[in-house]
């Protein structure tokens, strides 16, 4: 009789075990769909709006990719400016290039989250496709941005480690370059592309905000007043020398016409005869997110300090 009950027995342990096994089996996969299924409330710029807890496909419009690439969050469509940045063409050299025209790319991309910026066409269209966040350039400062970014896709904690790390090591450089240049030595950025020439401000992008608001260098007074309203001054290549200060950084593009810098003008100015210009490349300065950043600091501080 005890050998007929053994075997019932553990027959009924081995139907108590299984069923409990699917039943933790069906949990778990209710607790990922529900996570799949998880919304937060970001409050944007115009207002609050539900969006994914946890995004898995992302299209940027705006120059943030970089920013979403270092938080671990995965992009399915991307502005053709990030794509043409060699510091991010590794990681988006397989991301479809897209713009805010592209509806019906960005449909087939199927996004559960976009973000673009304040002046994108089509915005209304957008929102019908997915949950989308916009931003108004320098509306808020570069590090603030990339903090709204940690929020949007739910990495705050993140994006705050980012920035405090990014500000000591920033502010580490910028004290060894004045001690070697000298505290108030000024520094000009500027720019030529499709014939036209600019000085920018403080916070354009190809590394003004490192220069200027991370490190703490000073721009001359004649920049300061002259891009203080819209960020930057386009100029003619004549007057340049009026806006050049110590030093010269250079946001070049190898495929623009650069003969301005073998004029006689150029070559005159003080920061040229002194061998005081750095030159960047153009498109990989051009943005003000977190992967370009660090790399503009890491360049700054070999350049200056070699």
């Amino acid at each position: 009789m005890k050998k007929l009950i053994l075997p019932f027995i553990l027959m009924c342990v081995l139907i108590i075990s299984a069923c409990g096994n699917s039943s933790k089996n069906q949990s778990a996969g209710d607790e990922n769909k529900k996570d799949e299924n998880e919304t937060i409330t970001y409050q944007s710029e115009n207002g609050p709006i539900e969006v994914p807890a946890h995004p898995k496909r992302v299209v940027v419009l705006t120059g943030n990719a970089g920013d979403l690439i270092s938080l671990g969050i995965n992009i399915v469509g991307v502005d053709e400016w990030s794509k043409e940045s060699p510091l991010l063409k590794d990681q988006l050299k397989d991301i479809k290039a897209v713009s805010d025209e592209d509806l019906e790319k960005i449909i087939e991309l199927k996004p559960d989250l976009i973000i673009g910026a304040s002046d994108n066409n089509n915005l209304d269209k957008l929102k019908k496709i997915a949950p989308t966040i916009t931003y108004t350039y320098n509306k808020v400062d570069y590090l603030t941005q990339h903090l709204e970014i940690g929020k949007l896709v739910n990495k705050e904690k993140e994006a705050q480690s980012w920035i405090d790390d990014f500000k000591k090591r920033a502010n580490t450089v910028g004290i060894k370059i004045k001690a070697k240049i000298g505290e108030n030595s000024t520094v000009t950025v500027m720019e030529s592309y499709d014939k036209d020439m600019g000085i920018l401000g403080d916070s354009w992008g190809r590394g003004t905000e490192v220069l200027y608001q991370a490190m703490g260098l000073k721009m001359p007074g004649k920049v300061k007043e002259m891009t203080s309203k819209e960020g930057y001054y386009m100029i003619s290549s004549e007057v340049l020398p009026d806006y050049v200060g110590d030093y010269l950084i250079v946001s070049k593009y190898n495929d623009q016409d650069n003969s301005y810098q073998r004029t006689d003008l150029y070559k005159e100015m003080p920061a040229v005869k002194n061998n005081h210009v750095i030159e960047v490349d153009g498109n990989t300065f051009l943005f003000n997110d977190s992967l370009t950043l660090d790399y503009q600091l890491n360049y700054f501080e070999e350049q200056f300090l070699k």
